[in-house]
This record gives structure tokens, C-alpha cells and sequence, in this order.
């Protein structure tokens, strides 16, 4: 016989007592109780009422909330401001003491105290934070971090931490075990207990009362003149239940409670054969839904929200699919019209979003959104839930699309163009980029590459920190604007490429949540996705296990949902390399030394994602493996990067030992045809190619690389040796314009300045005419790819040749700081038009030779333009 399961889920906290600002009526008082153990718990602090009026001690637990700072042995540092009586929500924190990106002050570094504790005396609240006179606290709003802020530590749910202050005028009570969560609105920490056990409860008050406890009204313990209660009661119903701390003296009275819920024995049965088995499945026009979550080895599941009050009651309690991997239930009585939120809460003790969630809301970054980019109706569940909570709509919004077949550009034929929408555009959304759309057409690239657009941990970031991968971040637009700015791309003959970033995920995807070891701070080891430790050392975050059959399934699953539900066309995969269960620990050698099990993972992919769409579906890893491995993944139909930014770089500073670029052809990596080999001189991973220029440029007399005009004309050279190399290209944005702005600055991954005013300089608009007339003459020329070619890339005078069925096309240049002669073999003796000009030369033998001044290049054709 199976044992009845009692699954407590804490919905709330509710102080019934007045919580007042620090006010000029208050005076100081003394607490008649001494300060209780002020070392336990994420956040704890003295004296146990704090007024603000006095001085308060905090102490931080670094193995306990979301355990980001656990095992950390630098220094600790509070982030800190506070909610003030001005404040409007959760994240409009007030007087910080100092800026994100600033070095700490001396006075909010915490002394550790063993343990892995912290703590901080705050002597004088008002002078701590230059609280203005008028203006009241409400609310101490911490974060703890360590130096540089890349390590934090916070709620479990990620959410920020918040110590509310009490008016000492009135009687308070709070209740301190289970333990308080010190979220916005103070919650418990959830437990989960058998029927038949006991639950402990301790409550204090801040002056000396009449106290009880009880359980649905029954008082099981009560005390006179104390300030300080303490009971056990047996747990022996069903059904919801409701915990409450009571305490009363001179005709006042004031409470604290939660609630918890109580379930029966799981129910197994069959997914039913109508319902997805991962995700949501709606029926009955949006009247109903199937929810299904893949949570092998879990007691038991609730799903709450807006549907049931956010209450786990025994009717929302999932059943178990018979092989112990699935949980699913039907929701009945919906309005297919409305939105409604909802998490699961799981052993009642975590509550998690749906990792099939289309939409989520989150309370910590939703309210810094702009208007312009999303502008949702659905608001978040304030006082009935925390974390991040999933949003179903029965019948969704839906784009009717203009373009149903869309043909793609040719492989040797595609022009990309990597953006980042938070630094190509001021508003930073998709309407702003469909409406410049012509500028890229102009140009003449024929594809777009995103860099990561699906839910991501905060909102300015450049998206390689993923958490939800069904869900486009609302940062930069809603769902409808994505699928018309793709839209309207086919309609210019644009691909849509998306930058996917399934080698790791971070501590907000719930299912990193579901199974993860808070003692050692990462995944647990009965994890079905994540591996405890990653196999590679350039892994972030939390690392995939890719032979895992469940990381293969949501794998497929992710990549079958944006290609049919909007209609990309193609695949950037990030960190391709890390697709590996071999173990090549720190070692970045062994790490790119041919893996069979990883290119058999990459083979299983790419067949299915042909099989979904096997006209021409680009798929694109960012691999730099051994040259054996990219060449069996080629010869597969993978698309492959090539990161020629180095050499490019060198010989575009005037700097010519490193500066052959040679690799750039296919041939040097052993691939059978140019049409995989993916080149790029910048992307978004690369120092800036001007920046360098005019920072490091080499000189002679008086020629200088670091003069703005030079620099942009040897980026005109090596764009048009570039773009010379038969195969695809990409190009990072702003390259067209000689971009000069360091990735350093504001820190790696931090903001950019968007520099539109570079089109009004005439010499930047002449480098982006050049890549126009260039990528031109790429798409339409069969010559640029030919398989038959000869090149000189060392040295200061560097040429390609390429020979066609009906052209031959060469292309010569001096990029040393010096003049150089350049003598050239051509095929034979002929006229030669310049591509780029209307100059054409006339040779009587097959011998190119000329002096070119440093800088100087030109393209030539036996064909006119």
C-alpha cells in the first residue's frame, strides 16, 4: 500500500501588522525582547523589528537562496538601495549606494564571519542611504556580489532580496520558522512532509502578548505576557491548510499566516494520444489545455494560477504518466481569450515557469522594458506568487504571412550580415529593424543573422545566457513583430538566421531548477539535461549533456518550433564544439581533437532538421575543431565559421607577418567546395578591425594607418580581397562603415554606442559604397566561385586569381606601409576593366606589373562590369 504524500506548498505571508516608514513622529525604542539568532536563514538580521531608527546588523548565508555566491572566497559585497514611500513596484529601488559598474565603497563590504556568512552593521539608515527629508523607507532592497558583479548571490528564485522595516509604535509579529523568504513580499520557504509527520512553528512579537498558534483555526499552542511562541502540531488532513500566528495586548491584535496544501496518492495514466508530450496542447478551441512536464524521479507536481487562485489544491494535483517521466493534467473552463499565468510547483518546494512557455513574465526585468518595445496587457501576479511565471493563451494572436515559400539564397552566394539589436538600433526592437530594412538591401546582403533572441537572463545583454528557448525576450518585441520583420526580410530577399545557443543555459531556466545540487552549486547528478560538471573549458554556465536522450529531444523540439513557427531559415549553433560527453577538462587541444561521438550528435541534428526542411535550411556551428572533423561535418551539408579576423587584421594594420590570410579558401581545410566555409573578418566576438587600425596601425614617413581616411581605405583592400575568396560571407555590423569602437568598451558585453552619424562621413559612406559594389559583383559574377584559383597572400603585395568558364577575375593590393612593385602572372596577355571604376588597362603579355603605393588595390575583369 502506498503511503498517503503530503506536499506542502507555502502560497503567502501576510503580516497583518502595520509596516510604516521611518517618520519625524517616530522616536526610538528598545525591543523588551533580546534579538533572536540572527545567523540563520539566506537573509537574517537585529534586532528582530527593525525601525530604521537604530542600527541594524545583516548577515547573508551564501549557500542558502539561489547559492551564487556559494564556496566563493573573495570578498562580498551588498548591493543596495531601498523602497521608499515614493517608490511604484518591486524594481524601483531608490539612493543606491552605488552604480553596477562602479568599484565598491568601502562601506558596503561585508566581514565575513565563517561559515560562509557575511555581515554588515548599518549605523544610521538615513545618512547610509542620503534619504532626503519627506521621503520614508519602506523597504531595505539588497543584492550580495562579489567584486566585478559577474558572481551574485540572491533569492532562490533569482529575485532580488528585501528587509522590511516595522513601526515600532505597534505591535508586529512575525513568524521565523519555517524559515521567511525575503522576497518583495515576504513568502516561506516550502516544505514537504507525509501525512502523520510534525510541523514546527516559531513566531515572535516585538513586545510582550497574548500569542497562539493555530491550524485551521485550532489553536495547538498558546502563551500569555511572552514574546516568543513555539508549537508542533501532527498533520493529519487533506485539503488546504492554514498555518496562523496570533498575538493581542492592551485591545490590539495582529497576525502573520501561510498556507500550504495537502495531496493524495499520484494518480498514473496515459498522456492522452491528442496531447504534445512536452509543453501545452489546446483543445476544445482554447476552452481547455493539456500541460505536460518531463520531471522523471519528482514526488509530486501541482499546477497553479490564475485558473485556481494560485492555490495547490488537490484538483490541480498532475498525474504521472506509467513510465515515471511525465506529468500532465487537463485544464478545463478556460476563456480562450484571456491570458493566464501559472507556474508548477514541485515537491512542494520549487516553483517553476513551463520550459515550454511561449511568454513569461518577469517581475525583476519586465518593468524596465520600453513601451515601444512591448507593451502587454497581462501584468504580473503581485502577492499570490513569486519568480517567473509562464503565460497560456487559448487562442492566440495570430500573423497572417505574406510569404509561405521562400527561396533561399545559395549557399556560395549568401552574403550575412550579424547584428545585435540592442546595439544596431537606438530602440533596439524589431519594427525599428524592418523599417531598415532598405539600408541592408542596399547594401546587398541577402542574409540576417540574429545573435540570440529567445528569453535570456535580464534584459540588456548579448543573449548567450538563455533560459527559456520557446520564448522570444520581450526586450526587443513581441511575438507578432518578429514574424513580420521575417516576413518582410523574405520580401526582400533576405534570409532569417538565428543565433542558438543550446551548449549550456543558465540558473533562471527552470530546468536547470528542477534538478540542481544547492550544496555544490551546480546540477545534480540525476539530471536528465545538464551535466555536474562541464566536459570543456570554455563552457559558461551550465553545460548540456548532448547523449543525454533528453537533451536530444527538447533539442529537436526547440529547433522544430522556430522553424515552423517562424519560419527562419536557418541555424547559427553557439559553442558547436561543446556537444561532447569526451572530457577534455582545461585542455583546448584536446578539446578540438577529432570526436567521433560529437560529430555522430551533430549528424543526428542536422538529418533532422532536413527532415523538416530539406531545401536548403542553413546549418551553421561555430566549431574551430580539427580540420578532419570540419571536414566529415562539411561533407554532411554543415555550414562551418572561419574566423579570418587575425590575419585580416594584421594586414590591414600594415603588419605583415601574420597577415596571410590564405584561410580563408576552402582547399587549406581540405573541404571538397567553397560553399561550407563560412569567413568573416569581424563578428561579435572580435576586437573591431578599425579600432585596431587606428589605435596599432603601422606608418611610414608620412603614411599612417592611424589616420581616420587611411585606415577606412585599407579596410576598402581587405573587404575587397575579402569578398574576392570564393564561398559565403559574413560581415559584423557596422563593418560596412568602419566601426572604431572598442568590444571592450563599457566592458565586453556591455553596451555600444549606435553610430548612424558615420553615414554622413563622406569617407565611411565610400567604404560602405565599395562593400555595395563588392557584394554586387559576388552575387552576380559566376567567376568569385570558381573552384579553379591562384593567390600570393604573404608579404606586402598580395593577389588572387580567379578563373572562370567565361572571366577571369584578379585582384591586387600593397599592404605594406612602403611601395612595393607587384608583378602579377595572368593567364594571358588582354584588356582589364577595373570593377570598381570605370578605368581599364590594356596588357600585350600575361605579366601584371606595376608600383602600387601603400594602400593602393584594384580589382580587374577581362569582362565589363
Amino acid at each position: 500500500m502506498k503511503k498517503l504524500v503530503l506536499i506542502l506548498t507555502i502560497l503567502s505571508l501576510i503580516f497583518s501588522a502595520c509596516k510604516k516608514s521611518i517618520g519625524p513622529e517616530e522616536e526610538p525604542g528598545t525591543d523588551s525582547n533580546p534579538p533572536s539568532d540572527i545567523t540563520s536563514g539566506l537573509l537574517s538580521f537585529s534586532p528582530d523589528f527593525p525601525s530604521g531608527k537604530e542600527a541594524i546588523t545583516i548577515v547573508f548565508d551564501a549557500s542558502e537562496g539561489d547559492g551564487g555566491l556559494m564556496n566563493y572566497s573573495g570578498d562580498v559585497y551588498v548591493y543596495t538601495g531601498v523602497i521608499t514611500d515614493k517608490s511604484t513596484q518591486a524594481g524601483d529601488w531608490k539612493y543606491n549606494k552605488w552604480a553596477w559598474d562602479q568599484t565598491p565603497p568601502n562601506d558596503v563590504k561585508m566581514k565575513a564571519i565563517g561559515g560562509g556568512k557575511y555581515s554588515l552593521e548599518i549605523k544610521d539608515l538615513n545618512d547610509f542611504y542620503k534619504i532626503p527629508a519627506g521621503e520614508n523607507i519602506l523597504k531595505l532592497a539588497l543584492l550580495f556580489r562579489n567584486g566585478d558583479g559577474s558572481q551574485t548571490g540572491r533569492n532562490g528564485d533569482g529575485s532580488d532580496i528585501f528587509l522590511p522595516l516595522f513601526n515600532k509604535n505597534q505591535l508586529n509579529i512575525r513568524i521565523v520558522s519555517p524559515n521567511l523568504e525575503p522576497t518583495f513580499n515576504p513568502s516561506i520557504g516550502a516544505l514537504s512532509k507525509i501525512v502523520g509527520d510534525e510541523l514546527e512553528v516559531k513566531a515572535i512579537s516585538s513586545k510582550p502578548a497574548d500569542l497562539s498558534l493555530s491550524l485551521n483555526g485550532k489553536i495547538f499552542q498558546s502563551k500569555n505576557n511572552e514574546s516568543t511562541i513555539s508549537g508542533v502540531v501532527k498533520l493529519t488532513e487533506n485539503g488546504n491548510q492554514l498555518i496562523e500566528a496570533k498575538a493581542s495586548a492592551s485591545g490590539g491584535n495582529t497576525t502573520a499566516n501561510f498556507q500550504f496544501a495537502t495531496s493524495g496518492e499520484v494518480e498514473q495514466a496515459e498522456i492522452p494520444a491528442v496531447a504534445n508530450p512536452d509543453g501545452f496542447t489546446r483543445l476544445n478551441n482554447g476552452t481547455s489545455a493539456i500541460f505536460t512536464l518531463y520531471a522523471p524521479q519528482k514526488e509530486g507536481i501541482f499546477i497553479i494560477g490564475d485558473f485556481n487562485d494560485w492555490e495547490a489544491r488537490s484538483d490541480y494535483f498532475m498525474k504521472r504518466s506509467p513510465d515515471g517521466k511525465r506529468w500532465w493534467l487537463q485544464v478545463d473552463g478556460l476563456d480562450p481569450q484571456r491570458e493566464y499565468a501559472y507556474q508548477f510547483l514541485v515537491d512542494g518546494t520549487l516553483k517553476i515557469a513551463d520550459p515550454y512557455a511561449e511568454k513569461i513574465l518577469d517581475p525583476s526585468n519586465d518593468p524596465f522594458i520600453p513601451a515601444a518595445n512591448y507593451h502587454g496587457s497581462k501584468t504580473y501576479p503581485i502577492n499570490k506568487t513569486t519568480g517567473i511565471v509562464s503565460i497560456f493563451k487559448g487562442k492566440p494572436e495570430s500573423y497572417s504571412w505574406n510569404i509561405n515559400s521562400f527561396n533561399r539564397p545559395e549557399k556560395d552566394k549568401l552574403i550575412i550580415y550579424e547584428l545585435h539589436l540592442r546595439d544596431f538600433l537606438t530602440a533596439n526592437n524589431y519594427t525599428t529593424l524592418t523599417d531598415t530594412l532598405s539600408y541592408l538591401k542596399r547594401l546587398g546582403v541577402n542574409a540576417l543573422q540574429l545573435m540570440p533572441i529567445n528569453e535570456f537572463e535580464g534584459n540588456s545583454s548579448w543573449g548567450y545566457n538563455p533560459s527559456f528557448y520557446f520564448t522570444p525576450d520581450k526586450f526587443y518585441g513581441s511575438p507578432l513583430m518578429l514574424k513580420k520583420l521575417i516576413d518582410e526580410s523574405h520580401k526582400a530577399g533576405m534570409a532569417i538566421i538565428l543565433d542558438m545557443v543550446l551548449n549550456h543555459s543558465f540558473g533562471q531556466s527552470p530546468m536547470v531548477q528542477l534538478y540542481f545540487d544547492q550544496a555544490n552549486n551546480r546540477p545534480s547528478v540525476n539530471s536528465p539535461w545538464f551535466n555536474p560538471i562541464p566536459t570543456h573549458p570554455f563552457n559558461v554556465g551550465y553545460d548540456f549533456n548532448h547523449e543525454s536522450e533528453a537533451t536530444k529531444q527538447f533539442t529537436k523540439n526547440v529547433l522544430k518550433f522556430w522553424m515552423q513557427e517562424y519560419k527562419i531559415d536557418g541555424f547559427r549553433f553557439d559553442l558547436s564544439k561543446g556537444f561532447t560527453q569526451k572530457n577534455s577538462g582545461d585542455n583546448v587541444n584536446e578539446w578540438s581533437r577529432y570526436d567521433a561521438s560529437r560529430i555522430a550528435i551533430w549528424k543526428n541534428y542536422n538529418q533532422y532538421i532536413k527532415s523538416l526542411s530539406p531545401d536548403n535550411f542553413y546549418v551553421i556551428l561555430e566549431h574551430f575543431a580539427d580540420d578532419q572533423e570540419e571536414q566529415e561535418l562539411s561533407k554532411d551539408d554543415m555550414m562551418l565559421w572561419n574566423n579570418l579576423n587575425a590575419s585580416f587584421n594584421e594586414a590591414s594594420m600594415g603588419y605583415l607577418p601574420g597577415s596571410n590570410f590564405s584561410r580563408g579558401f576552402y582547399n587549406t581545410h581540405g573541404f571538397q567546395g567553397s560553399e561550407n566555409l563560412i569567413s568573416y573578418m569581424e563578428s561579435h566576438d572580435e576586437e573591431r578591425m578599425m579600432y585596431k587600425n587606428l589605435q596599432y596601425g603601422n606608418a611610414a614617413g608620412t603614411y599612417s594607418i592611424k589616420s581616420l581616411s587611411t585606415a577606412l581605405k585599407r579596410q576598402e583592400m581587405a573587404a575587397t580581397f575579402f569578398f574576392a575568396i570564393p564561398g559565403p560571407k559574413m560581415i559584423w555590423q557596422f563593418g560596412e562603415l568602419g566601426y572604431d569602437r572598442s568590444i571592450e568598451e563599457n566592458g565586453r558585453t556591455g553596451e555600444k554606442p549606435v553610430l548612424w552619424s558615420y553615414k554622413e562621413n563622406p569617407n565611411r559612406l565610400k567604404l560602405y559604397q565599395t562593400y555595395a559594389k563588392l557584394i554586387s559583383l559576388k552575387k552576380n559574377k559566376a567567376v568569385f566561385n570558381t573552384s579553379d584559383f591562384e593567390y600570393k597572400l604573404d608579404g606586402s603585395i598580395k593577389y588572387i586569381i580567379l578563373k572562370g568558364i567565361d572571366e577571369t577575375l584578379f585582384v591586387v593590393g600593397n599592404f605594406g606601409v612602403t611601395s612595393q612593385e607587384a608583378k602579377v602572372a595572368l593567364p594571358k596577355a588582354n584588356t582589364w576593366y577595373n570593377q570598381l571604376t570605370a578605368d581599364q588597362i590594356i596588357l600585350t603579355t600575361r605579366n601584371y606589373i606595376k608600383t602600387l603605393a601603400p594602400g593602393e588595390y584594384y580589382i580587374f575583369s577581362d569582362k565589363v562590369k
